[in-house]
């Protein structure tokens, strides 16, 4: 079992930039694709970017990006130029089989206009 481990949101004036982690633990890391989701309150949780230098949402192309570090079992999300409507709960998971599982607690973000 995965178990997954976000961090380094917090709070940050729009155009300001943060970068997430999720941090691994369980089983082998290189083989799992991970995926970064957020929800926003009122709202459903959103697909934001997975691995795969393609597979990224059109609200957050061109200002996110996904990077992973194998050796620290770590997969980043780097936020660039933020904006108030990219506040949110910020959570990774693991691609299997054929849906994300194994949820981590998510990280609060919050940009400030």
């Amino acid at each position: 079992q995965v178990q997954l481990v976000e961090s380094g949101g917090g709070l940050v004036q729009a155009g300001g930039s943060l970068r997430l982690s999720c941090a691994a633990s369980g089983r082998t890391f290189s083989s799992y694709s991970i995926g970064w989701f957020r929800q926003a309150p009122g709202k459903e949780r959103e697909f934001v970017a997975g691995d795969g230098s393609t597979n990224i949402a059109d609200s957050v192309k061109g200002r996110f990006t996904i990077s992973r570090d194998n050796a620290k079992n770590t997969v980043y999300l780097q936020m660039n130029n933020l904006k108030p409507e990219d506040t949110a709960v910020y959570y990774c998971a693991v691609w299997i089989g054929t849906r994300y599982d194994c949820w981590g607690q998510g990280t609060q973000v919050t940009v400030s206009s």
